[in-house]
C-alpha cells in the first residue's frame, strides 16, 4: 500500500486496466449520473487508506485519504445520481475520518450523507429504496430493495450514535427487519432484489439480480447478508439479527468448495466456473465478526471457514507484485455480465479489513 497509495493518490479507483488503477474522479470523461464521482464503490479507496492509517500510524495515509473524501463533495452539490449507496461512499471515508481524527468537516459530510440515506426510506413498506430510475430501462425501481443495503445501514447506526437521534437507528432496524423477513430464505440462502409495491408496501416478487437466476444464491449477496446482519446486531444487540447471521453463515459454510475458491453463485452450473473473489472477502469478514459474538465452543468453526477463504485468495488469487495496482484477482460483478475475473477496489478493501481483524486491530469501520 505504501507505493500504490502514492501512485494512485489523486484517483478514486474502481478496477485496474492493464494493471493500473482507473479513476472514477476523472472529470474529462463522460460519466452517467450514477457513475463517475457518484459510483457506489468510491468510498472503498479512502476506506483502505484509513485502515492503513489506523494500523500503521503513518500520517501520509490520512493525507491521501482526504483527497478522495474532498473530491466527493461535488456529489452533494450535484445531488442527482446519489442513491442508497451513500453508506458505502461516506461511512469508510468521512465517518471513518471523524472517528479517527475528529475532523469536523468530515462529521458534517457523514451526517449529510446519513440524512440522504434516511430520506430514501419508504414508511409503508419499511424498506430503503435501492436505485434511482435506471437510464434506458422500463423497470420501475421505486419499490426495489437489495440485500447490499444491509451494509449501508452502518452509516445510519453511526449517525444515531454520533448525534443521539434515534431516528437513524429506527430506520436502519426497520429495513433490517424487512430484509430478514423477505430476503433470507429458511435454508439461509438469500435473494438479491425484492420488489415491493411502493404505494402499499406489499411484496411483489424477487429477482435473481446479479446471481445465476431467481431462487439461486449469489455469493456476494450471501456476504452482504451475513456481514450486514452482524453489523445490525453489533449496533443494536437484537438477538434475531445474530440468529439470522448464523443461519446465513451455516448455508455458506456448507457450500464453500474444498479449494476455498468462491463461485459467483453457490447454485450456478459447474461450467462456466465463474469466480467472485470480492464476495469471498465480504463473506470472510462476516464470519470473523460472527466468531466474536458466539460462545467459545462455536468460534473456531467460523474462523476456520474465514481463514480457508482468505488463504485461498492469498495463495492463488492475489498479485503481490508491482505490475498490478490491486491485490485481489478474479472478481465478478454479476454472473450474466459479459466480463469476469477482473480486479475490484472493494475486494482489496474487504481482504485488507479481514486480515487486519485477524491481526487484532480493534477499529470497527462499520
Amino acid at each position: 500500500m505504501q507505493w500504490v497509495s502514492e501512485k494512485s493518490k489523486d484517483k478514486i479507483p474502481y478496477l485496474t486496466i492493464n494493471g493500473t488503477h482507473d479513476d472514477r474522479s476523472d472529470l474529462s470523461k463522460e460519466w452517467r449520473a450514477d457513475d463517475g464521482l457518484n459510483w457506489w464503490t468510491n468510498g472503498f479507496w479512502g476506506g483502505i487508506l484509513w485502515m492503513m492509517y489506523q494500523a500503521s500510524g503513518r500520517e501520509r495515509y490520512a493525507e491521501i485519504a482526504r483527497i478522495s473524501e474532498e473530491k466527493m463533495d461535488t456529489c452533494f452539490d450535484g445531488y442527482y445520481g446519489l442513491h442508497h449507496d451513500v453508506g458505502f461512499m461516506w461511512r469508510p471515508t468521512a465517518a471513518a475520518d471523524y472517528d479517527l481524527t475528529h475532523n469536523k468537516e468530515s462529521r458534517k459530510r457523514a451526517l449529510h450523507a446519513a440524512n440522504l440515506l434516511a430520506g430514501r426510506f419508504n414508511p409503508v413498506g419499511q424498506y430503503i429504496r435501492a436505485w434511482n430510475d435506471i437510464p434506458g430501462s422500463d423497470d420501475d425501481t421505486r419499490g426495489w430493495a437489495i440485500i447490499d443495503c444491509m451494509l449501508n445501514l452502518s452509516l445510519l447506526y453511526w449517525a444515531s450514535e454520533e448525534t443521539g437521534d434515534s431516528r437513524f437507528r429506527q430506520i436502519a432496524m426497520l429495513h433490517a427487519d424487512t430484509a430478514q423477513k423477505y430476503f433470507v430464505r429458511p435454508d439461509g440462502s438469500v435473494n438479491h432484489i425484492i420488489e415491493f409495491n411502493p404505494e402499499t408496501g406489499e411484496f411483489v416478487r424477487a429477482y435473481g439480480g446479479q446471481g445465476y437466476c431467481e431462487g439461486s444464491a449469489w455469493t456476494r449477496g450471501q456476504g452482504w447478508a451475513v456481514y450486514g446482519f452482524m453489523i445490525s446486531y453489533i449496533h443494536t444487540g437484537k438477538q434475531e439479527y445474530l440468529d439470522t447471521a448464523k443461519r446465513i453463515a451455516h448455508y455458506i459454510m456448507a457450500n464453500i468448495p474444498d479449494n476455498g475458491i468462491i463461485p459467483v453463485d453457490f447454485r450456478q452450473p459447474k461450467e462456466p466456473a465463474w469466480e467472485d473473489s470480492s464476495g469471498a472477502c465480504v463473506i470472510a469478514n462476516g464470519l470473523i465478526e460472527l466468531a466474536k459474538h458466539v460462545p467459545e465452543l462455536e468460534k473456531d468453526m467460523y474462523i476456520r471457514a474465514a481463514v480457508k477463504i482468505l488463504k485461498a485468495i492469498d495463495q492463488t488469487r492475489a498479485n503481490w507484485g508491482t505490475d498490478c495496482d490491486s491485490i485481489v484477482l478474479n472478481c465478478t460483478g454479476a454472473y450474466h455480465s459479459p466480463d469476469h475475473h477482473f480486479t475490484m477496489v472493494y475486494a482489496d478493501f474487504y481482504f485488507i479489513e479481514a486480515v487486519l481483524k485477524l491481526r487484532g486491530n480493534d477499529y470497527f469501520m462499520w
